[in-house]
């Protein structure tokens, strides 16, 4: 019999069906490719003294780059959102992929602040927005739905598993080859690697490979389980819902307090209080490391308890760290915190994206996610400028960390604020359950 226009891999469904679900395949190919793109977004932090030294470009204007960057990763989310709720995330994944990668390989031949501006800030910051920026919403919402924070904890762990990787081993690159050397290697494993790995076994949908969405068992009416469970706010406009506004604040925390601050000046604050580059890298790598381990479980824990209290626990547990970081000043302590703090540190991810699903439907996660990750992204952006504000006016970082754990102590009561999701079938379904 031959097969359907709609399965284009035949013979490879035909060896896995029924035994596996095409689902974990594609969970399995992003997951590579945000954790190969994630050692870009690892560059910032061991890049920032090594072009002060080679260029004598102020910490302030090397931020500059980085803010824009992270701005623009969150203002493409919403039309990225878009097209992936629309035409599907694999074009978005290869464009965005191969923007990103380009511009990277770029970033050697510099020799003005702003073709760094233009690279890292334009560049790399628009490849990363519409690759990895919304993807786990959109992957998780279309193939999942009994495990979806799982997978949603096991994509964001990605980016954990990459700094876990790629830290340790940038540092050491630029201590031993120089600071190009690891820019080139990093670019050539997304644009050689995640590009063609994308382009082969990346697919959209489940019925694609003619297969139906994980969890998702039909009623006696024929539909899918979670349309007989309709979302709090299904037919409302997210920007009319205070809980859309709550998820955002404290989004815009969360990307303040971990891509833009931390993930942005830590290394140069550890460079300069004396700790020894390479031991700074482990710690580094050990945060990583207890971030897959939190990002993971934070799915987990997303689809068997309630979200928004995970959500504040994990926002409470960073503020603690980060009021305690201007008081660390030995290696030990500091390893200290990295346990604790990666916990935490895209932790968040699971159940806001859970929570985007619950309240506004699967069908719409992708564009409702893409606003608030926005938000998450302009925080970040703030973060990473203001940083460098902060240690050229003041000499240092330890005001910016103690404010950055009073706002993160504020995102928690925003969490416990959002509205319990509340599973309760349609009029239409009573009805026919009737």
């Amino acid at each position: 019999m031959a097969h359907s226009g709609k399965d284009p891999l035949p013979p490879l469904r035909a060896a896995l069906s029924p035994r596996l679900y095409y689902g974990w395949v594609v969970v399995g190919v992003v997951f590579t490719a945000m954790l190969l793109a994630s050692g870009i977004r690892t560059l910032p932090g061991p890049l920032m003294v090594p072009l002060e030294r080679e260029f004598g470009w102020d910490r302030a204007s090397i931020s500059m780059a980085v803010s824009a960057n992270l701005l623009l990763f969150g203002l493409v989310g919403p039309w990225v959102g878009r097209l992936m709720d629309t035409r599907g995330p694999r074009t978005m994944l290869l464009l965005g992929l191969t923007l990103s990668a380009l511009s990277v390989l770029a970033v050697p031949v510099i020799g003005q602040i702003w073709q760094l501006w233009l690279l890292w800030g334009v560049g790399v910051g628009i490849g990363l927005g519409g690759s990895t920026g919304v993807i786990v919403a959109a992957v998780a919402s279309r193939w999942f739905t009994r495990r979806r924070g799982l997978v949603v904890g096991i994509l964001s762990a990605a980016m954990s598993a990459g700094q876990f990787v790629f830290l340790p081993l940038v540092m050491g690159i630029i201590v031993f080859s120089g600071w190009r050397t690891a820019v080139f290697l990093i670019g050539g494993a997304v644009l050689l690697v995640a590009l063609p790995l994308v382009a082969v076994l990346m697919r959209d949908n489940p019925s694609d490979v003619g297969q139906t969405i994980e969890g998702a068992d039909a009623d006696a009416q024929g539909r899918p389980a979670w349309q007989a469970l309709p979302a709090v706010h299904r037919n409302v406009s997210a920007f009319r819902t205070t809980d859309f506004w709550l998820l955002s604040a404290s989004y815009f925390v969360c990307g303040f307090t971990t891509l833009g601050l931390i993930g942005t000046h830590l290394i140069p604050h550890a460079i300069d209080h004396g700790f020894p580059e390479a031991a700074t890298a482990t710690i580094m790598g050990l945060m990583g490391f207890m971030n897959f381990v939190g990002t993971t479980g934070a799915g987990w824990l997303s689809d068997r308890c309630d979200k928004r209290k995970l959500l504040g626990a994990i926002y409470g547990l960073r503020g603690l760290s980060l009021l305690a970081l201007p008081f660390i000043g030995d290696i030990p302590t500091l390893g200290v915190f990295a346990v604790v703090y990666g916990l935490d540190w895209i932790a968040t991810v699971p159940p806001t994206v859970s929570l985007c699903a619950d309240l506004y439907g699967k069908e719409r996660v992708g564009n409702v996610y893409g606003w608030v990750f926005l938000s998450h992204q302009v925080g970040a952006a703030a973060a990473a400028y203001a940083g460098g504000i902060a240690h050229e006016v003041l000499g240092g970082y330890g005001l910016a960390f103690f404010g950055a754990g009073l706002l993160a102590i504020i995102a928690m009561g925003l969490a416990l604020r959002v509205s319990k999701p509340v599973a309760r079938p349609t009029a239409e379904m009573a009805g026919a359950t009737a």
